[in-house]
């Protein structure tokens, strides 16, 4: 499996799932310290009365404009109307994980608790990220063919979905996208 150790994939499941644990959970950790930086980067100072610093303000402006848009809403709405809860449910998901990670802790949701509502979430997307990969070893073991037409055929559904959706979105958000 790419990008873990032969040590990992060769060994029984829980090695890769308590790999796959510490990656996810210092991953979603640092999604969320980078949320509290941003958030500190851009609300006002003190001592406003002062210049502002060029280097760092620039640089979390930047990372700001990259937390913004539809999606960082999106998830911003969902942590206000799920709360906690909603911490472990955006494990289960693809992407959005990582704007609900950064909405909490741009939102300054308390580190403890963020910690503890996040542990059962990371346990579930290691456990189905090992159970996939190794899954899918076997499944290349037995026949590799039959796995690239496979994997062949969810892009050319996932691209067929993204063209139909584009085409029925309405021209005005179109325009107003560009």
């Amino acid at each position: 499996m790419a990008g873990v150790p032969s040590s990992l994939a060769d060994g029984p499941w829980w090695w890769l799932f308590c790999f796959l644990l510490a990656v996810v959970f210092l991953r979603a950790q640092a999604t969320y310290w980078l949320g509290r930086w941003l958030r500190n980067g851009l609300s006002p100072r003190p001592d406003a009365d002062e210049a502002p610093v060029a280097g760092p303000s620039e640089r979390r402006a930047r990372w700001a404009a990259r937390f913004s848009g539809p999606a960082w809403e999106r998830a911003q709405r969902f942590l206000d109307r799920w709360g906690f809860v909603g911490v472990p449910l955006s494990f289960l998901t693809v992407g959005f994980q990582t704007m609900v990670n950064a909405a909490a802790g741009f939102g300054r949701m308390r580190w403890d608790l963020y910690t503890l509502a996040m542990i059962p979430g990371c346990a579930a997307w290691a456990a189905i990220y090992s159970v996939a990969g190794f899954s899918l070893v076997a499944a290349w073991n037995a026949s590799p063919i039959a796995v690239i037409a496979v994997l062949a055929g969810v892009v050319v559904v996932a691209g067929a979905l993204s063209l139909l959706r584009r085409r029925r979105r309405p021209a005005s958000l179109d325009r107003a996208q560009s």
